[in-house]
């Protein structure tokens, strides 16, 4: 039992640290050339913006390219896979906005086909204090480079980013 309580400890311990470390890197990146911080916390910056005409509707099924990091690099999950031998293979996956992490949710109904961006997601629009183990610890914030390949399904208009979100 003093064990249980010691390694409890430890982990609060730990997490606290991520929590600080997940808030203080997303406090020093918003000020870098070219990130947009939205009223949710949610950073981005444009690679490529694009050359779709859509926004995908929260349903719309989506095919897109994505590598996801902690915020000290290590990847934990990738839309391109890595062969032994061989050339890379690409595959997209197909989401529907409504069915991912609150970050990307918002995110990918903010772009178009085409466009690739780099997300800072806090913890609060990504997996949160439980984390989603073993690869994301709790109080994580994650970073992604997504990219639009394909909307299949419910589009609305291209509009700017101030009409899909009122003025930010």
């Amino acid at each position: 039992e003093i064990l249980d309580k010691a390694a409890a400890e430890e982990e609060k311990k730990r997490f606290e640290e991520r929590v600080e470390e997940s808030t203080h890197f997303l406090e020093e990146n918003k000020g870098k050339q070219g990130v947009v911080t939205l009223p949710s916390g949610l950073q981005y910056k444009v690679l490529d913006p694009g050359n779709g005409k859509f926004h995908p509707t929260p349903s719309a099924r989506v095919e897109v390219h994505y590598v996801g990091k902690l915020i000290d690099g290590t990847q934990f999950d990738s839309s391109v896979k890595t062969a032994t031998e061989g050339p890379r293979l690409i595959q997209p996956a197909t989401f529907a906005p409504e069915d991912v992490i609150p970050g990307w949710e918002e995110a990918m109904q903010l772009m178009v086909e085409g466009a690739r961006w780099e997300l800072f997601v806090p913890s609060h629009l990504a997996y949160g204090n439980a984390g989603s183990l073993p690869k994301i610890p709790g109080g994580s914030a994650l970073i992604f480079d997504l990219e639009i390949s394909k909307i299949k399904g419910g589009k609305v208009p291209k509009q700017g980013i101030e009409g899909v979100l009122g003025p930010v």
